[in-house]
């Protein structure tokens, strides 16, 4: 089937489900495989369940007499060209955003601030892959006057897949840093990869906004129209951290004017972040106290640099992703929090390949530098590094460890991968 064809099936539908556990009523199903699923057999179940078509890529499925199931070559492509296809129709001022750190907590500044002006559609947790991608964008109405779309890479050429899908008008790459060397092969492999960008945009003649200080983005943004935010006075934004301690506060200076910023979020690296919100809300005409509004206001959440306090504690948790470029700009930043007891829960890095036991022995050796009271380190790959504290080979054991004699009156960091459940742990230990 065509695009256009499909397109104007969806239409008819307004929004898109691979999921016939969330099917609402008279949407249009398509049906994705994964490694232990098949959507194609559920069908069926898609359009019982309240969809008004589902689309599928094996004929035997294809078997509705009312013709509300439609033959595809393939689901996943025809999901990803659907989606193009609505952008382009709509045309929707569009700005892509990639990273290694802090690309979904810049997502969500660059929306909070474009919001206090706009009708804004932006990427909702971290659906930044080549089924999330698409799938933000089929939720593009007419009303919408800008989207904000993330964008995430585990391999070389993953963005370019993904920006031509978005086809994005501005871009901005938050950095780049030592994260899924597995899948890059090598550092060099994430800077080409998160440059694919910059291709598409050096391609079309759009425009970036870009760390003014940062040389690797500086040395791949040769021919593209750059929009600079950073520390030095003579740029579009310039700014600066005032204090960290715990939560930032900044200064930020624009045409002259110079405005001040105490936001919730934890970490001074967050500094670059905030900026290139205000890079962009600035670009398109958000007013200044617009612009400071937005970014006091903005709580993080999903476990990305979030204080909590309970249980005579303050946690800081950290516990979405870790790589070793975060996880020194998180230490760095914890040891220079005023605190009388300071404790850290580290977790293993993922997918750092040949390189990992050499990361994680650096961020053991930093460790000895910080003067923490109290360092535990959990995972095979911490297993493997040489040092002196204590190491847990699973979140569980760490809570086992600390269930019955848990300490009082500390300043906790809690950072790891994802898939350390480290996120569960910091859960359990506040109840």
């Amino acid at each position: 089937m065509e695009t256009s064809l499909l397109y104007k099936y969806f239409l008819e539908c307004g929004k898109v489900t691979t999921d016939t556990r969330d099917c609402p009523e008279g949407s249009m199903f398509i049906a994705l495989k994964g490694a232990s699923f098949n959507g194609n057999t559920f069908a069926s179940q898609a359009i019982a369940n309240g969809c008004r078509y589902a689309v599928v890529d094996e004929a035997e499925y294809a078997n509705d007499p009312e013709g509300r199931i439609l033959l595809v070559d393939d689901c996943l492509k025809a999901l990803q060209e659907l989606a193009s296809w609505h952008r382009r129709v709509l045309g929707t001022k569009m700005i892509g955003i990639t990273g290694t750190n802090g690309k979904t907590t810049t997502k969500e500044l660059i929306a909070a601030v474009l919001k206090e002006k706009y009708n804004v559609l932006y990427t909702q947790g971290n659906l930044n892959n080549h089924i999330g991608v698409p799938l933000t964008l089929l939720k593009l109405t007419a009303e919408h006057e800008m989207a904000v779309v993330e964008m995430g890479a585990n391999h070389p050429g993953e963005i370019k897949t993904l920006v031509n899908i978005a086809c994005p008008d501005y871009g901005i790459i938050t950095n780049v840093g030592k994260a899924h060397l597995e899948g890059f092969g090598s550092f060099e492999g994430v800077i080409r990869t998160k440059g694919e960008l910059y291709d598409y945009l050096r391609a079309k003649g759009g425009k970036i906004f870009i760390q003014n200080e940062n040389p690797y983005l500086n040395s791949i943004a040769g021919g593209l129209e750059c929009v600079r935010y950073g520390s030095a006075d003579d740029l579009y934004v310039s700014g600066k951290v005032l204090s960290c301690s715990p939560f930032l506060a900044f200064g930020w200076k624009s045409e002259g004017v110079t405005h001040e910023v105490r936001t919730h979020l934890i970490g001074s690296y967050n500094v670059d972040n905030a900026l290139a919100a205000v890079a962009i809300g600035k670009y398109f005409g958000v007013a200044d106290d617009a612009v400071c509004h937005a970014l006091s206001s903005y709580e993080p959440h999903n476990n990305r640099s979030q204080l909590v306090e309970a249980g005579g504690n303050r946690f800081v948790i950290d516990a979405y992703n870790a790589n070793p470029t975060s996880m020194a700009a998180a230490l760095d930043n914890f040891r220079m929090i005023e605190a009388v007891h300071k404790m850290v829960i580290l977790g293993d890095m993922k997918e750092l390949g040949e390189a990992s036991v050499e990361e994680h022995q650096k961020i053991a050796d930093m460790l000895t530098t910080c003067g923490f009271d109290r360092v535990i380190l959990v995972g095979s790959e911490f297993g493997k590094t040489e040092n002196s504290y204590e190491h847990f080979n699973n979140a569980d054991e760490v809570y086992a460890a600390l269930s019955g004699d848990m300490p009082k009156g500390y300043m906790i960091l809690i950072k790891g991968s994802n898939s350390m459940k480290l996120a569960s742990l910091a859960e359990k230990l506040m109840k």
